[in-house]
Parts: structure tokens; sequence; C-alpha cells
């Protein structure tokens, strides 16, 4: 009897022991850790970070950490991706402190009749091309190799501002594959005064290179907006035989910075859906150091922007290892997002996982909060998704609220650049109503530090996104957008829907 006893009270506590959470609200419960993100936000939004600037030795730093952890958890590396990262070629260049440029005997002065809008120190000549606009179609029959290419700006029709630097930068990296030894544009646009560009260009920035050869070590070759607001210039060169250019910069440098995306996978456990990606991402960049403030303090920390948007795709990494769902899994991590979204865009344009597979985004951005009883959801009425959302807040003692500051913001975070493929992609913020003096007091602040938030209502944040995350990745149908979003059609594209 004691024989049997002992056997039936070991399997008691066998049984106990083997009894794990059982559904996705036990799962979220059991992996989601208070001390856990205070841990990972100190870490990231440290004074040894230096606020994590794109290009800058802490951002690399960052990146292996976020790396380290997302290996640590059991999560997997993306086929086809350098490890647990996607290297983004980005470009960190300094602006020119003197320079010359000349032909046809006309010579001109920098920033006063041309500016450098791309390039690096040396001393440039070749002979000239006139390709009209610029355009692949300029470039038949014509031959470019070691030459300059002079076009006019532009296109002819769009004169949208965004617009022409857009195509001003695709004809400069058009003009590099072709092999030219620079490009010259003619600068005719009212719209954009000489005098702006000026303070456009003449500062250290960061560029993302798309061109075929974006990671090459080769020469930069310079790319030129010169001075033609009345097409004197342009008309000089038509009626002239001109033979040759000559061009010296100094002061100017363009190094890729060796930047990276952070990715890694988890499998899904149904032979169908882990066919379709739910991918959880966030931009784990900020601004770095600046000017200080009152008490000396120079560190822009980024702990709500977005060290917490970083460490919620940490918790739902964590959790989805340890318990995978029906759908697999994508965590990415982006750098750059205060450049421009390049991060995300290079990835957008270079898929790891094709877009056509990933049939969520959910990301996480903040500029801060303001209202510790919600949380702000950036699109949140745009897919079908909203149901298991709003009841993940709810389990949590949070409601769920759309964006209402009227500013745009589903359009200024990283995942407008996979809404525009068709990927629905809500944005998961920290919740505010209006963006205010309680927000403004962190936003891009030297005080966003770690010290500075409420780890009680983020454990609760934290915990809602993990349990949407896993509604949706386990849910029978794929989210989609709402029939008459502006990317419902290009959602039908992507996915072949009828």
């Amino acid at each position: 009897m004691k024989i049997l006893a002992k056997l039936s009270l070991a399997s008691v506590l066998i049984g106990s022991l083997s009894c794990g959470p059982t559904n996705d609200l036990e799962k979220t419960k059991a992996t989601v850790s208070q001390q856990t993100i205070k841990d990972h936000i100190y870490y990231l939004a440290s004074d040894e970070m230096r606020g994590r600037d794109t290009g800058s030795p802490e951002i690399l730093k960052a990146a292996d950490y976020l790396a380290d952890q997302l290996q640590s958890y059991g999560a997997k590396q993306v086929p086809g991706a350098d490890g647990f990262f996607q290297k983004v070629p980005l470009r960190k260049k300094t602006p020119a402190t003197a320079g010359a440029f000349s032909y046809g005997g006309r010579d001109f002065e920098l920033n006063k009749d041309f500016i450098v809008v791309d390039g690096e120190s040396g001393n440039f000549n070749g002979e000239v091309v006139y390709l009209e606009y610029g355009l692949e179609s300029d470039y038949e029959n014509a031959e470019v190799a070691g030459k300059f290419v002079f076009a006019k700006v532009g296109d002819g029709e769009n004169t949208d501002r965004r617009a022409i630097l857009q195509l001003s930068r695709e004809k400069y990296e058009l003009a590099r594959e072709k092999g030219a030894a620079g490009l010259v544009e003619f600068y005719s646009v009212p719209s954009l005064p000489w005098d702006n560009l000026g303070r456009m260009f003449n500062r250290v920035g960061i560029t993302l290179d798309q061109s075929a050869n974006a990671f090459s070590t080769d020469p930069i070759i310079p790319h030129l907006w010169l001075k033609d607001m009345d097409n004197a210039n342009q008309r000089f060169m038509m009626t002239r035989s001109i033979k040759r250019a000559e061009l010296s910069i100094e002061g100017m440098t363009n190094e890729l910075t060796g930047d990276k995306n952070v990715l890694a996978m988890v499998e899904g456990t149904d032979p169908e859906l882990k066919k379709e990606f739910i991918m959880f991402s966030a931009h784990y960049d900020h601004v770095g150091v600046g000017p200080a403030n009152a008490e000396g303090d120079s560190i822009y920390n980024g702990t709500r922007d977005n060290a917490i948007g970083t460490v919620t795709v940490l918790s739902a990494a964590e959790n989805i290892a340890k318990y995978p769902m029906k759908r697999s899994a994508l965590f990415v991590l982006y750098t750059a997002e205060e450049k421009g979204l390049l991060g995300s865009r290079y990835m957008a344009n270079n898929p790891i996982i094709p877009n056509n597979e990933i049939v969520f985004c959910w990301n996480s951005d903040n500029g801060g909060y303001n209202d510790t009883s919600i949380s702000t959801i950036v699109g949140l009425e745009r897919t079908t998704a909203t149901p298991f959302i709003k009841e993940a807040n709810v389990a949590f003692g949070l409601e769920a609220v759309e964006d209402q500051s009227g500013m745009g913001l589903f359009n200024r975070s990283d995942n407008v650049n996979f809404a525009r493929k068709g990927i629905p992609a809500p944005t998961y913020s920290l919740g505010f109503r209006e963006f205010d003096d309680e927000i403004n007091k962190y936003y891009h602040k030297q005080t966003d530090n770690p010290n500075s938030v409420d780890y009680d209502y983020l454990e609760k944040f934290f915990k809602s996104y993990v349990y949407a995350s896993r509604l949706i990745g386990n849910a029978p149908e794929r989210p989609f957008w709402v029939e008459g979003d502006p990317y419902y059609e290009a959602g039908k594209a992507l996915y072949g829907l009828d």
C-alpha cells in the first residue's frame, strides 16, 4: 500500500510539473515579465548606448545585443539572411568644403552655381554627353562609360518636390550602373528654391543606396545640380560643341555605415498556416547625441522612441519561441527609422521572406504616452484583426483606441513601407489621444530616460501586444484590410485575391 501510495503521489507530481499553460492567455502570462522588460529597456536606453544613432558604433552594439537575445530565446536564422542580420546599404555623407566645376570655358562656383548632391572628394574630368532627362529610355544607343551625363532635372511632367528628389536619386543610380563618370542635372524647379537646397545638402546626412552595386567599395561618382532657373546653361550646352567637363571636390566623405536590420523567425505548427508569416517589427535606432540641456545632458536616450517598441518585439519573440503559433513568426528590428524609414524601406524592397508570404505586419513605435488606461493602435479599424486587438487589451485592463491625433501617424512609421506593398500593417503604440505637453516633455529630448516610465503600465501594454499576436497568429482566417482602405487593392494584388 505504501508503495502504491508513493507511486500515486509521484504520478501526481509528474503530471502537475508537465502541465503547462494550455491557452493563449496563459501562455502570454507565462513569459512576459516586468523585470525582463525593465532590464532590456535600461540597457538599450542607457547612456552607454549614446542614443543609438544610425551610423554610430553604439547602434552596431545594440544590433549585436538584439541578435543575441533572439538567439537565446530559440528563434532561428531566416534562410537567406546574413546570420541574424540584413545588411542595409546606408551611406554617411559629409558635405563638400570646397569645389570647382567647369565646361565649355565656363566656370561655376560651389553652392552659388552648383551643389554636390552626392559623391566624394577628388578630381574628375571626362567627355560629356547630353541625355535629355537621363531616364532609362534616354540611354538607348548612348555610350556613357567614363563620361559626364548632362540632363534636365525631373521628367518634364511631375513638379512635386518629393517626386523630383526621388527621380533624381533614381537617375543618379542609373548613371552609376551605366558606368558614367558623373551626373549633372540642370536645375530649374521654382517649387524648390535654390537657397533651401544648400541647407538640405550641405550637412552631414544618411542616405539609402538603392543601386545595384550598393555595397561596392568602388569610388562614388559625383552628382551635381547646376543652377539654371532661366535655362541659360542648358541652352549653352545645346548650342555649343562641348567636349569635356572638369570637377574638383574637397572635404566630402561618403562611406557605408555598416548598419543592419536584425531578424529571426519561429516556424509555425500548422502544416498549412505555417506558410503564412506574422511579422513583428520595430525600429531600434534613435537620434544619438545633440546639444546639451540646462542640466548638461546631451544624450537622447530614446526610451519611449523606441526602446519600448523594440522590447515589445523581444517580448513577442521570447513568448512565441517557447510557445509557437500556428502561423510562422518573423521578428524584424530596423535601423534608420529616424533618418526617413530607411531600414524598413530597404527590407520592403529587398525582402528575405517574400512579401506575399507575410500576411500581417504588427509594428510597434512610440512617441510617448499620456494615458495609462489605453493602448493607441494606429490603424486599429483598418484591418480585420481589430477584434483580437481589442480582446487582448481588455484582458489586461486596457482599452484599444484608434489614433485620433490627426497627425497622419500611419504614414510616418516603418509600417507604411509594408502597407504600400499591400500587407496589413497597423502600429501598436503607448496610450495617447493627442500630443500634448506631457508627450513633448520627452519626445526626442534628453529627458527620455528609462527611469521616467511607468513599468506597471508597460507590463500590461506588453502583455496585450503579445496576447493579440497569439490570437492573430492562431486564428483560422488570415487578417486583411477592411474593404475600402487605401491599401485594400494593393493587398488584393499582392496576395492574388479576386
